[in-house]
């Protein structure tokens, strides 16, 4: 019996993003000493996490 590590699959994908909010998450990625990559997919999965549902709101 060997130990089994699971790969996670990865996809590329392109965004277009106002230059503005790059530059502030360039500041962070600094500051924090994490790469953009990972910065992205950390707000991306908190937004996920938090979104409220739009149906609700109506």
């Amino acid at each position: 019996m060997g130990l089994k590590i699971e790969k996670k699959e990865y996809i590329n994908k392109t965004f277009r993003l106002d230059k503005k909010l790059i530059d502030e998450m360039q500041i962070v990625c600094k500051e924090k000493n994490i790469t953009m990559n990972k910065l992205v997919a950390i707000c991306l999965r908190y937004a996920l996490d938090n979104i409220e549902d739009t149906d609700e709101q109506n």
